[in-house]
């Protein structure tokens, strides 16, 4: 993180949203989505997942929706907050979560490996996301769940870690999988 970097979360998300929109739209953007997505079917091949949890990307994100396992999307609830995985086809959804975001009508399951996007990321699997702890608080009542964060290499930053933050398994990026201890 360089001086010029924010510390406080809100505007360290701002920041790297920021950035990553800039990045999106550079000739480099395809070739780290490819490289990404390389690096993750090679991964899923080895993790075998039964039932992957995805989400619907948001701008410049990795898309990771045409992954061939069986998949579910996320759906969140603002009150009481919470969110859930619902079973997922593969087709266009037709229904959108309490926060807008593109979601499943399928059945509620619970995925084996989660793939979570990251708005930023440490060296410690720790996630900056969008700041509504949806994530957080599903991973803390799914423990035993694979958790692979997907981020750009260019949003590995600092952020002070909050007592509900939940390390992830793994964190992936187009350059490197990076295994925190």
């Amino acid at each position: 993180m360089t001086d010029a970097t924010p510390t406080d979360r809100s505007l360290l998300r701002r920041h790297l949203l920021a950035q990553r929109r800039a990045f999106a739209g550079t000739p480099a953007f395809q070739a780290a989505e490819h490289a990404l997505g390389d690096a993750l079917q090679a991964l899923l091949g080895q993790l075998e997942p039964e039932l992957l949890g995805v989400y619907w990307p948001l701008g410049g994100e990795f898309d990771p929706g045409a992954l061939a396992y069986p998949r579910a999307l996320p759906f969140a609830r603002r009150e009481p907050a919470a969110m859930q995985y619902r079973r997922w086809d593969g087709a266009a959804p037709m229904a959108r979560d309490e926060c807008g975001i593109a979601s499943s009508t399928g059945a509620v399951v619970v995925p084996d490996v989660v793939l979570v996007p990251c708005v930023g990321f440490t060296r410690d699997g720790f996630r900056l996301g969008y700041g509504g702890g949806f994530f957080d608080r599903w991973l803390a009542e799914h423990p035993g769940v694979t958790t692979i964060g997907l981020a750009w290499s260019g949003a590995e930053t600092g952020f002070p870690v909050e007592a509900h933050d939940r390390a992830l398994t793994l964190i992936l990026t187009e350059r490197e999988l990076i295994a925190p201890d």
